[in-house]
């Protein structure tokens, strides 16, 4: 049975307490629910993860680049926080272990502070879904499966 990894940066931790005008009311522990639901109905298992250490996202896409080579791993559904807009090691590590990412931001970050408007994780992204809420993940592992199944 092959894997899907979902990845969370910095902060996600906090979901569901800070700032839910934004972010909403569901927590980490909701949207993992959600994600184990929808992996199931394709016969997926999901590997769920948060960090708030940029080095651990890193150590994870290099983990998932292993996986994916030895057919275990489809691809990485992945939040990276803040470090969506600072993090070219991000970057660098997706492109260099040749994982399929989809980037998921739940919230419209275009709509939000300009420096927020810039990703360093959509140009190595095979897709992206931003601004639909928790909802996000679910889009973002159709997307995965439907692109590399």
């Amino acid at each position: 049975m092959s894997t899907i990894m979902v990845l969370n940066g910095p902060n996600l931790n906090l979901l569901g307490q800070r700032e839910p005008q934004t972010y909403g009311h569901e927590t980490l522990a909701d949207v993992e629910a959600m994600c184990q639901e929808e992996a199931a109905k394709h016969g997926l298992k999901v590997d769920f993860r948060q960090s708030n250490h940029e080095g651990a996202l890193v150590d994870a896409i290099h983990e998932a680049g292993q996986l994916i080579k030895a057919g275990k791993m489809l691809g990485v559904v992945f939040n990276p926080g803040a470090y969506t807009h600072t993090s070219i090691a991000l970057h660098d590590a997706i492109k260099g272990a040749e994982v399929p990412v989809v980037e998921v931001h739940i919230s419209n970050v275009h709509a939000r502070e300009a420096f927020r408007h810039h990703s360093f994780i959509s140009p190595c992204a095979v897709g992206i879904v931003i601004g639909m809420g928790v909802q996000g993940y679910v889009l973002g592992m159709q997307g995965l499966i439907k692109k590399l199944s």
